[in-house]
């Protein structure tokens, strides 16, 4: 039996237009109504997660932020877990990944996702609406960036791809820390041993739900260990082939209502794969 449902955002439980479609809210309504706990896990941090699904009672429940490094409640903004990235881990990583791309920039991520500290580089590179944030940001010197523990620290360089930036992270070895992509334009950085999974681990045991009462949605880097970890992992239609790889099924993509078929399928089972 099912007992919780954990889907990824983007590319995943929205479609491309970042819309959660009604069929989907149906499917995962029905799975709530029914008793199932229902948990978006995102790279996004919880305020972000609860934007994009405004307007439905997912914004209001319990979400998984920072690609596994903030649990929150939404409903009452009790943080059910955090982990941070040490001082001397992000700066070390940075400053060899800076050697290598002097363009690179950074920015801190703090306060259970809700604080943000970027430097100036940073913040020339982003997007209006990039990482959530609509306001006119103040940027800090590195120095300070760098000086307080992040929740996740975020790398970007204009000329050089994530994908890139990443695997070289890989290859450095900096102990401390989890490099991974998302299909955005930068790498993301957690805490050694911090991902999905290991979020996802932590909420069930508040919750004494078992490994293989999780059913798990994702379709990129940074949900490979959750899709693996799950009782059962689905890789939407758009994955990356290397999740496909590691998901127990595939699904149809995020524009097709691909995590809507696999729920109805569940609910007609009597939630019970």
């Amino acid at each position: 039996m099912i007992r919780l449902i954990a889907t990824d955002l983007d590319g995943t439980l929205v479609n491309s237009a970042r819309l959660l479609d009604p069929r989907t809210l149906e499917a995962l309504t029905a799975a709530r109504d029914a008793g199932l706990a229902v948990v978006p896990a995102s790279g996004r941090q919880p305020f972000s997660i609860a934007e994009v699904l405004s307007g439905s009672w997912l914004a209001e429940g319990i979400v998984i932020g920072a690609n596994g490094a903030v649990g929150v409640d939404l409903a009452t903004d009790d943080v059910l877990f955090e982990t941070v990235i040490e001082v001397e881990a992000q700066t070390r990583l940075f400053h060899e990944l800076r050697q290598i791309y002097p363009k690179l920039a950074c920015v801190s991520i703090r306060d259970a996702g809700a604080t943000f500290w970027p430097e100036e580089g940073y913040v020339g590179m982003m997007d209006p609406g990039d990482h959530g944030r609509e306001e006119v940001l103040k940027h800090y010197p590195l120095e300070e960036v760098l000086g307080e523990p992040s929740v996740k620290l975020v790398l970007r360089g204009a000329d050089v791809a994530p994908e890139e930036v990443r695997a070289v992270a890989e290859g450095l070895g900096v102990p401390g820390v989890k490099v991974s992509t998302s299909g955005a334009p930068f790498v993301e950085v957690a805490a050694e041993g911090v991902n999905k999974a290991s979020g996802l681990q932590k909420l069930c045991a508040r919750l004494g739900i078992a490994q293989d009462e999780v059913l798990a949605f994702g379709d990129n880097n940074n949900d490979l260990e959750m899709i693996g970890w799950a009782g059962h992992g689905v890789a939407m239609g758009n994955a990356l082939p290397e999740l496909a790889a590691v998901a127990d099924e595939v699904t149809l993509t995020n524009n097709e209502f691909g995590v809507a078929v696999v729920v109805e399928r569940l609910a007609t089972n009597g939630w019970s794969l």
